[in-house]
C-alpha cells in the first residue's frame, strides 16, 4: 500500500519585497491548513547562525489602531527594528492569534468585563468562559522550516511562547528581551503579564497584581 504523504501545516503562498520604516524586508506569505494566512518578515539571511526572531501575535487594536491597552503595536516596531539592525533576522506575522486566541469579538468583550467589573485579562477571559491563551505554535514552527530556519534567537518576555517552539520542535538558544516602557493605560495589563503569565518584566513602577 502506497504511504499517504503528509498534510502540510502552512504553504508557501507569494513573496515581495515590502520597504518599511526599518529596512527593506522580503515579505513571504503563508496559508495555514485551516485557511489562516501568515507573514514572514525576513531581514537578509537569517539562516547563518541563529536567526534573530520574533514571533509576533496577530492584534488588530494595538498593530494597526495604536491601542494604548497593550504594548502589541510598539513591539511589532521594536523588532522590526532590531532585527534590522541585526543585519538578518525574521519576524513571523501570526493571524488567528488576536486576544491570545480567543478572537477580536471576544477581546473586545473582556475589555469590557475589564472596565465595568475591574476584573484583569486572566479573569476577564475566563469570566467569558474562554481560556487564557489559546495561542498554539506549530504553524510558526513550520514556516521557520519552511525558511530552513531551525535555531532561533527569540525576541520575547513570554517564557510560555519558548517552551511553543521548542514542544513543536524549534530549538530556542536564547531569548532577547522586547520590553516596552509602560504607558498610564497599560500598567496593569502588563503586571498581570508579569504576576500571573509568567512574563519576563522589569519596570520597577508596575503595579503589583491582587
Amino acid at each position: 500500500m502506497t504511504a499517504v504523504e503528509p498534510i502540510p501545516c502552512v504553504v508557501r503562498c507569494a513573496d515581495a519585497v515590502v520597504p518599511t520604516d526599518h529596512g527593506a524586508f522580503t515579505a513571504i506569505a503563508y496559508r495555514s491548513a485551516t485557511g489562516i494566512e501568515h507573514l514572514a518578515m525576513v531581514f537578509g539571511d537569517p539562516t547563518v547562525g541563529t536567526a534573530l526572531t520574533r514571533v509576533h501575535s496577530e492584534c488588530l487594536t494595538g498593530d494597526v489602531l495604536g491601542s494604548r491597552r497593550c504594548d502589541c503595536g510598539p513591539q511589532l516596531s521594536a523588532a522590526l527594528e532590531r532585527i534590522a539592525d541585526a543585519g538578518a533576522g525574521v519576524l513571523l506575522y501570526l493571524r488567528g492569534h488576536e486576544g491570545r486566541g480567543i478572537g477580536l469579538a471576544a477581546k473586545i468583550a473582556a475589555y469590557r468585563l475589564q472596565d465595568r467589573l475591574g476584573l484583569d485579562t486572566v479573569d476577564a477571559n475566563l469570566r467569558l468562559g474562554l481560556p487564557v491563551d489559546a495561542r498554539d505554535y506549530a504553524d510558526a514552527a513550520a514556516i521557520l522550516r519552511d525558511l530552513r530556519i531551525d535555531r532561533i534567537d527569540l525576541l520575547s518576555n513570554n517564557p510560555a511562547k519558548a517552551a511553543g517552539l521548542t514542544a513543536a520542535g524549534i530549538t530556542v538558544a536564547g531569548t532577547t528581551p522586547l520590553e516596552i516602557a509602560p504607558n498610564d493605560h497599560n500598567t496593569r495589563y502588563l503586571a498581570t503579564k508579569r504576576d500571573r503569565l509568567g512574563h519576563n518584566l522589569t519596570h520597577a513602577h508596575l503595579v503589583t497584581h491582587h
